[in-house]
């Protein structure tokens, strides 16, 4: 298949598992458009240089998918000039800000509890599915909104895993990219330079021992069956992609038409 991300990538300092989604192949043949569309994580941390980066890829909006929880222990985006921020809060992949402080805060015995035995694993297949379902007029705004003016755009969460990868699913379902590239675009995010930084209290001897990364692992790696689960769903509920776009996102005919344009080449 062909190479998914331009060879030109940047080596962001305080931004991780950055991308454009440009190159991926459509089923009738057409590519997405370098330039238009690109993914993240949370822009916090973002340094200066970073920000000139960013700047320069002429955004028109980024799309900003954590909740408060999420931008209080990381920070707001940096700021960047006459670009437009939209806040989109999507159900956090673990069940929110009670999970999380157990995973920085909790001791071996809590996190065997909740994580261990397949169950963090499991944890995520369901929000994967409860995203795709429950977040439909979130889903429906962000296409929306692409199909309308707001591209050159930007997705993120806090690691640009699952709630901006779920969001740049959609987005490539609703372009007709091919099934195969959109998992092997979401894949990208196992890469150890991409992956998100969890802060765990604790000296670093007790805090990130081999079996508290193991029990860790399956929240921050990106697995198939994860994003397989979220098409599951789809097809559970609505039957398939044109009755989900059409009747659970409500995007119309016309709306798709105008995203095709403005994304693919």
């Amino acid at each position: 298949m062909t190479q998914q991300v331009p060879s030109t990538e940047p080596e962001l300092a305080g931004v991780r598992n950055f991308r454009d989604v440009g190159g991926l192949p459509t089923v009738d043949g057409r590519r997405v458009r370098h330039g238009v569309l690109f993914r993240s994580g949370h822009l916090a941390h973002a340094t200066p240089e970073d920000a000139v980066f960013l700047s320069s890829l002429g955004l028109h909006t980024i799309f900003d998918f954590r909740n408060a929880s999420d931008q209080k222990l990381e920070g707001p985006d940096v700021e960047l000039p006459g670009v437009r921020n939209v806040n989109l809060p999507l159900s956090d992949p673990a069940d929110g800000a009670e999970f999380w402080a157990m995973v920085r805060d909790g001791d071996l015995d809590q996190l065997r509890a909740i994580l261990d035995d397949g169950k963090g694993a499991a944890r995520m297949v369901a929000s994967y599915r409860t995203i795709v379902k429950e977040r439909t007029a979130e889903h429906s705004r962000v296409l929306n909104a692409l199909a309308d003016d707001s591209v050159p755009a930007l997705m993120h969460c806090a690691a640009g895993k699952d709630r901006a990868g779920i969001s740049i699913a959609v987005t490539l379902l609703a372009l007709g990219v091919e099934r195969e590239a959109i998992v092997a675009d979401y894949l990208e995010s196992k890469a150890k330079h991409r992956r998100y930084r969890i802060r765990r209290s604790g000296s670093a001897e007790t805090a990130y021992t081999p079996e508290v990364m193991e029990l860790l692992d399956p929240l921050f790696d990106a697995r198939a069956e994860y994003l397989e689960a979220a098409f599951s769903s789809i097809e559970e509920t609505w039957g398939g992609v044109e009755t989900y776009l059409a009747q659970g996102l409500g995007l119309s005919p016309e709306s798709r038409e105008r995203l095709r344009a403005r994304l693919l080449d």
